[in-house]
């Protein structure tokens, strides 16, 4: 995330999180884990960061996992609201699913740091937290899976394969927190624009027109 990124709707970042102090070491956390990685990263890198001691640390967090683990759901409980809005949103299935994947996309290109660490340490959680994550993410499954299924039904969509399409949709739409640079040619909604057009086309939905094509990003 960084101190530059804020989450939607938030006037600062990770503004549901409180007192200050634990805030302040969150969002130390989500730059040191995307930077180093979890396991590379100490709770006396998270508490340097954040301009504390590391004894300050376990005031507000007894573990290092307990750090991740909140990430991870306020993460994982963002990215599902986006794609739970646009599934229960207005209009037929092509529209639904173009909103869908234009905000989910926008908001992995935004919080790029943030959902890095949101999408790729899931392993690092404890047992009972990784379970409670992977019940969200099945969750996210479900909003774009039901959509695909809609068009299947209207006809709109030609898809053979309902599940493997949805893997690969929401598997391109996450990726994007890999590779996104935020010093590059694209913005955030040209990617979002991109993505749809591209996954509407994998679905054998006709592209409306999104606009025009941005540059490539170097």
């Amino acid at each position: 995330m960084g101190t530059a990124e804020e989450m939607p709707g938030e006037e600062q970042p990770w503004g549901e999180v409180s007192p200050d102090a634990a805030r302040r070491l969150l969002v130390a956390a989500v730059e040191a884990f995307a930077e180093r990685g979890y396991h590379a990263t100490t709770t006396r890198d998270i508490a340097g960061r954040a301009g504390m001691s590391p004894a300050a640390l376990y005031i507000h967090y007894k573990t290092k996992e307990e750090l991740l683990h909140r990430i991870s759901r306020i993460g994982h409980d963002k990215a599902l609201t986006i794609l739970r809005t646009a599934a229960d949103g207005e209009g037929g299935p092509a529209e639904r699913l173009e909103a869908a994947v234009r905000s989910f996309v926008g908001w992995h290109a935004a919080h790029h740091m943030t959902a890095r660490v949101v999408q790729y340490e899931l392993d690092a959680l404890g047992d009972e937290h990784r379970t409670e994550i992977v019940a969200l993410r099945r969750k996210s499954d479900a909003a774009v899976r039901d959509i695909i299924n809609d068009g299947v039904r209207t006809g709109e969509f030609d898809v053979p394969d309902v599940p493997g399409t949805t893997l690969a949709v929401l598997s391109l739409c996450i990726d994007v927190a890999r590779w996104f640079n935020a010093a590059g040619h694209r913005t955030p909604d040209e990617v979002g624009t991109l993505y749809a057009d591209l996954v509407l086309r994998m679905v054998g939905a006709r592209p409306r027109n999104l606009g025009s094509s941005p540059e490539p990003q170097k």
